[in-house]
């Protein structure tokens, strides 16, 4: 893997977005207040014409736009890392409008969400071989002060190999930012955090190299021409794979078929462990639950399956590297993870 340079006090960061866009007065102002903030801790921030301010049938620009804008932050070589302002729908179309070739000749750096943007992370780990961050996007640096999460994301970019140890609570209730303190305030901590060890035992450890994202937004790039996770999982077979995932929308039903088509794709070759983040809408179809659609979709396999650990739409979420050495440690529903950076 091609790790990039850890950012550093004085370097800049770049925001664009590649998917839906920002139009909400409220919203905007998460992204200023995120970029006051960021500038406080001695970040520099640049942002891209249509970062924010424009949206047009849940997408911020045309593709090829998003795709400059990205591209515009991408070579200049002055910014340090990518995070990106929002997730959305339609992040596909503009990878018709990058240079992978072109890319791979850069010199890397970092690029972080989640959500739809799971998808040029994954392009990014699969077929560039760049570690990404799977974590907060731009609205989130918006709260003062930052919860424990958001530093220790800033850590890892830093170069930090830090112990990400499970959270006490987490946001149950999807609090809808209404006015300037919305803006501002912390996570609305409604319910308790256990990470459950749905197989592999009571106590279990793995370590391997990670892949994954949203659910939603990744299987519909199974079987395309940017589909390389056969090779990379191949390439990577003596370090292991571990893969993560969470849901934003799917039903039991649809949960049992990506991991059905994952499956009878390969896709869990070489795996040494796999969680899953909380769902944001895990609707029950068939009368089968989310775990049962795992456990059964998975049955043939061995290896360790942890749920609602603290990544995806339900934040606070742990900043997980895409594409780098991951270890992840779980007991008595609470556990850890540790990034390296090899």
């Amino acid at each position: 893997m091609k790790y990039p340079d850890f950012i550093k006090k004085g370097d800049t960061i770049g925001i664009c977005s590649p998917s839906g866009g920002i139009t909400d007065k409220y919203k905007i102002m998460q992204v200023e207040y995120a970029i006051k903030n960021l500038e406080e801790k001695g970040y520099k921030v640049i942002i891209t014409k249509n970062a924010v301010g424009n949206e047009e049938k849940g997408r911020s620009s045309d593709a090829k736009t998003r795709a400059q804008e990205f591209m515009e932050l991408y070579e200049n070589p002055d910014v340090k890392l990518i995070i990106f302002s929002t997730g959305g729908e339609f992040l596909c179309e503009m990878l018709d409008y990058l240079d992978f070739e072109k890319l791979k000749l850069m010199k890397p750096k970092w690029i972080q969400g989640y959500s739809d943007i799971s998808g040029i992370e994954l392009m990014f780990n699969t077929i560039l071989e760049i570690p990404s961050i799977y974590g907060p996007t731009i609205k989130h640096f918006s709260m003062r002060p930052f919860y424990k999460t958001l530093d220790d994301n800033i850590d890892i970019l830093c170069g930090n190999e830090i112990i990400q140890n499970s959270l006490d609570m987490y946001e149950g209730i999807w609090k809808k930012v209404e006015s300037e303190e919305d803006v501002t305030a912390q996570y609305n901590f409604t319910d308790k955090v256990e990470w459950k060890i749905i197989k592999g035992g009571s106590d279990i450890s793995f370590r391997g190299r990670s892949i994954g994202g949203c659910l939603d937004a990744i299987t519909y790039y199974f079987g395309t021409k940017y589909d390389n996770i056969k090779n990379y999982i191949g390439k990577y077979e003596n370090d292991g794979i571990v893969w993560f995932l969470e849901c934003f929308d799917l039903n039991t039903a649809s949960l049992y078929r990506n991991l059905w088509q994952m499956k009878n794709s390969g896709f869990f070759e070489n795996c040494k462990g796999l969680f899953f983040g909380r769902s944001l809408m895990m609707r029950e179809e068939c009368g089968i639950n989310f775990e049962e659609s795992i456990l059964e979709a998975l049955k043939e396999y061995d290896f360790p399956i942890i749920t609602d650990v603290d990544i995806g739409h339900k934040p606070p979420q742990i900043s997980v590297v895409n594409g780098g050495i991951i270890e992840v440690s779980a007991n008595q529903n609470k556990g850890s993870i540790k990034n390296y950076f090899k």
